[in-house]
């Protein structure tokens, strides 16, 4: 059977929540266990894990500190997987912990994937570090997602700062003898449209929720463990009421589907999440023609750097998070390909540091004499086809700056006095799609879609 939690949503993100407390609506929160068939009995379907339930105070546990802590209400039901609605509306987060093996039905994969990619969110507890239950975690999220890998977050993710600052954490000595030496929170996640939409906490928070840590566990300290939890919680409920926002993002499909009158614009792919965004190059590119008129239709092609067909690119597309590394063969055609007149338009998605430390490294491996600089507020970069002297900004980005409204900062690179490289820290590409994620530290809608018609235009006509 299933627990399903109910509470009133919070975050520190202000903007995000105001929006969603506006609605009145309650989260609801399912504990899971598998779906079983007339006759199957739950251990059965479970692979025998007799254990998904060791710490049944856990999330009770939390959810009573939470409402001591922030006044959140809840109330819990029971349910089986197969009870469990596909529709996020009806229940926003699933919750799985487990110590063994398992293994998804195809129907089940099917399921999981529609309510994620409909705005649901499932969130998986190792049960004391459960080397097992992990990797058939990561396993069955690469059958559910194969197009999108699963990556561990990086300390400035904003879920591990949602409600409180956890970059550091303290962990039984379990977690040491296991081999993990770092103090660093561990989370793999799939991220879909800057979403965590899949949640694996490497090491078991769950005993630590119920207070019931022993120092041999592969678990976090309570203390650690529940800062933890209302974050988890937090993120969630901010980015569940901006998701259904999110999901009415503006979407355009060319119904040209001649390519002979279009110019190829070449988003790069690389080991890691290198697609941030699904429609937001799509939205820009036809918003520019809309704006400039300009008789040049794109298309989207999504290549690796090892493919020479990059050449007959007049644009080059990179972005992501987290961190990144390029082979060298991959460096060496990037650099043929700027030399030889070729545009680079490069932005760190939600303005996160992972992306923007690996953008810099690659620059000065790619162009080591070349090295980024700022571009000049009267670039003409900034002045057609809009005249851009100040853009609003995020509200998690304006708390960081202490302004809601920047001159824009673009970086660059020169080859023989043409910029041959655009480079934005503060993320653009959600923006594109009129729907900034509530933690994201970049220019607001508008300014974003300004800002990269600008880019287009300065890349098409120099």
């Amino acid at each position: 059977m299933s627990r399903l939690l109910f509470w009133k949503p919070y975050a520190r993100i202000e903007a995000a929540m105001d929006k969603m407390s506006k609605t009145g609506a309650l989260m609801i929160m399912a504990l899971l266990l598998p779906w079983a068939a007339p006759g199957q009995s739950a251990k059965e379907t479970y692979g025998g894990d007799i254990y998904w339930n060791a710490t049944p105070n856990d999330v009770n546990h939390l959810l009573r500190n939470l409402k001591d802590l922030a006044d959140i209400n809840y109330n819990m039901d029971v349910r089986f997987l197969g009870e469990i609605s596909p529709d996020p509306e009806k229940n926003p987060v699933l919750f799985r912990s487990g110590h063994y093996n398992f293994e998804y039905s195809a129907a089940e994969r099917k399921k999981l994937r529609e309510f994620l990619l409909a705005g649901g969110m499932i969130i998986y507890n190792t049960g004391l570090g459960s080397a097992p239950f992990y990797r058939s975690v990561i396993r069955e999220m690469k059958e559910i997602f194969p197009e999108q890998p699963v990556q561990r977050l990086t300390s400035d993710h904003p879920i591990f700062h949602a409600f409180y600052d956890v970059d550091r954490v303290k962990y039984a000595a379990g977690v040491r003898k296991a081999g993990y030496k770092g103090d660093e929170p561990w989370f793999d996640a799939v991220e879909i449209n800057c979403r965590v939409v899949a949640l694996i906490s490497r090491w078991g928070m769950a005993v630590g929720w119920q207070d019931a840590v022993q120092e041999n566990y592969q678990a976090y300290h309570p203390e650690s463990a529940f800062k933890l939890g209302m974050n988890i919680f937090s993120y969630a409920s901010a980015m569940r009421a901006w998701a259904k926002n999110a999901a009415n993002a503006m979407k355009f499909v060319d119904k040209n589907e001649k390519s002979t009158d279009k110019v190829s614009v070449v988003q790069l792919a690389y080991e890691g999440v290198w697609k941030t965004r699904h429609a937001g190059l799509a939205v820009l590119l036809h918003t520019f023609n809309q704006r400039t008129e300009v008789p040049v239709k794109f298309k989207i092609r999504e290549m690796r750097l090892t493919n020479r067909e990059i050449f007959n690119a007049p644009l080059l597309y990179l972005t992501g998070h987290e961190h990144f590394s390029l082979s060298k063969k991959e460096i060496a055609q990037l650099r043929q390909y700027l030399q030889n007149g070729g545009f680079l338009f490069a932005e760190a998605c939600c303005g996160r540091k992972g992306f923007d430390m690996a953008f810099r490294q690659l620059i000065k491996n790619v162009l080591p004499t070349s090295p980024l600089k700022s571009i000049p507020r009267d670039s003409p970069v900034f002045s057609y086809p809009y005249e851009i002297k100040t853009l609003g900004v995020t509200p998690t980005l304006a708390r960081d700056l202490g302004k809601a409204a920047v001159p824009p900062l673009l970086e660059g690179v020169e080859i023989d006095g043409n910029v041959v490289v655009v480079y934005s820290r503060f993320g653009l590409s959600g923006g594109w799609e009129m729907s900034q994620s509530p933690y994201a530290r970049g220019y607001n809608d508008i300014g974003c879609l300004k800002l990269g018609q600008c880019v287009l235009m300065h890349a098409v006509t120099q």
